[in-house]
């Protein structure tokens, strides 16, 4: 994975923007809220999680709290390969879905929907429906 695919993941999402911020972030938000930061100079992700997750992946090699978004339960990837790509997509759909959800006028439930179909396009599994 490197930063091409990544960026390519998180604008996939409905509503999605990125903006370069503060020097060498690329900052992907939705509804001006950000659900991820990609540093581009020295390449890290940050990126929010569940408290459960969060206590999980800080326990891996080369995954950190985010500096001052730790608290709120984000998550720096010091390596872009810190986790499989499958996993990552999984994370940054969460990441997505949580600020989504949070965001002012948007309708999370819609949001999350394409998020979803969003993932499974690109991994080319089908979207299973209930």
């Amino acid at each position: 994975m490197n930063v091409d695919s990544i960026r390519e993941c998180c604008l996939s999402f409905p509503h999605a923007t990125e903006k370069l911020q503060w020097g060498d972030a690329l900052c992907f938000k939705v509804s001006e809220k950000m659900f991820a930061v990609l540093g581009l100079d020295n390449p890290r992700l940050s990126f929010k999680c569940a408290p459960e997750t969060f206590a999980e992946l800080i326990e891996r090699e080369h995954i950190q709290p985010s500096p001052y978004l730790g608290r709120y339960k984000w998550v720096m990837l010091d390596r872009l390969d810190a986790v499989g790509w499958d996993e990552l997509r999984q994370l940054i759909q969460t990441s997505y879905e949580m600020v989504s959800a949070k965001a002012p006028g948007k309708t999370s439930k819609k949001n999350k929907g394409l998020a979803k179909h969003a993932i499974h396009k690109k991994s080319g599994k089908k979207n299973k429906r209930a």
